[in-house]
């Protein structure tokens, strides 16, 4: 009895001390990046409300503000974010939104999304923003590239949706062991999802893919939200304890890869200074209740990548082939 006793104050001090190290590091963690001087750029086009009939009229602006804030960075001589830019005015490039002042926020469509079938929306995590977002497209590339495979000439018509829409936090910083800068994009994500009903006629099956910090924007959208599914991987939590506490009738995904850092993430949250520190239960913890699926043995950055057993069955969920989809 001693011995149990004593087990559960050692792990009721691990708890506390892991806690507390959270909390320590989102109050003083210092910031190791510098800080990037504001590049100019136009407001964003004013645009009427989003549907099919303006849908075009809606990419044309948006390309076209994007021409307009890669001529006002390179004036500024920043070539890096000129670059960024004047890639996402180009005459092929479907922009749902675009803002290009401070780190930037972008909404691209890959596929026809009038005539979509399936929808899968990705929401990233930490570090992305215009200068970074090569690398988000990229992962959204290799979605939309799979599903076609998948799916073939007479499966369902897909479009993938690389949504930059909220200021995402450093890695090293202290926005990202709290809540706050996903309690202020869940709105935004609201409206993307009702902008996609919209011009799809309310048709489509939507499905979230939420990344890392975008996972606990996912939590923080999802009660009530008109999606499909969501699949949670890398998370670090959503700031729910379970998978019901997220009051949503989507079904619920969620994976780590074998390699993924974020395993070792204190699963624990506190209230502090108006915000929440920490996300707690993990997603693929069968506490959470989440539909586990297999991501491989990639690390963080790989569950997008090409020939993976992770977006296989990203892919799988999208299509509504969960049948299909493999466990661990």
């Amino acid at each position: 009895m001693g011995r149990v006793q004593g087990n559960r104050r050692g792990a009721g001090r691990g708890r506390r001390a892991a806690l507390a190290a959270l909390v320590a590091g989102a109050v003083v963690l210092p910031l190791t990046a510098a800080v990037r001087p504001e590049v100019p750029a136009p407001a964003p086009a004013v645009l009427p409300p989003l549907g099919a009939t303006t849908l075009d009229a809606a990419y044309a602006a948006n390309r076209a503000n994007a021409a307009e804030a890669a001529r006002m960075a390179a004036a500024h001589h920043d070539r890096r974010r000129a670059a960024a830019d004047r890639a996402l005015a180009a005459p092929a490039r479907r922009l749902l939104a675009f803002d290009g002042r401070g780190p930037g926020r972008v909404t691209e469509v890959l596929g026809d999304l009038r005539r979509a079938e399936r929808v899968a929306v990705l929401v990233p995590g930490s570090d992305t923003n215009l200068d970074t977002y090569g690398r988000f497209r990229a992962a959204a590339t290799a979605l939309h590239e799979q599903l076609g495979r998948r799916g073939g000439p007479g499966g369902p018509r897909t479009a993938v949706v690389a949504w930059l829409g909220y200021e995402t936090p450093g890695t090293v910083s202290a926005a990202v062991a709290t809540t706050g800068r996903a309690e202020r994009a869940a709105p935004r994500l609201r409206a993307l999802v009702a902008d996609l009903r919209a011009v799809t006629g309310g048709a489509a099956r939507v499905c979230l893919l939420c990344h890392s910090y975008g996972s606990v924007v996912c939590g923080r959208a999802a009660p009530g939200l008109d999606v499909d599914d969501i699949a949670l991987v890398g998370s670090p939590g959503t700031g729910a304890d379970t998978a019901a506490g997220l009051r949503t009738r989507a079904r619920i995904w969620a994976a780590r890869g074998g390699d993924d850092w974020v395993e070792h993430v204190p699963h624990l949250d506190a209230g502090l200074f108006g915000t929440t520190v920490g996300f707690g239960t993990d997603p693929v913890s069968p506490q959470f209740g989440a539909r586990v699926f297999a991501a491989g043995h990639g690390g963080h950055s790989d569950y997008f990548r090409p020939a993976t057993a992770s977006l296989a069955n990203l892919a799988r969920i999208v299509l509504g082939e969960t049948e299909a989809v493999t466990h661990d």
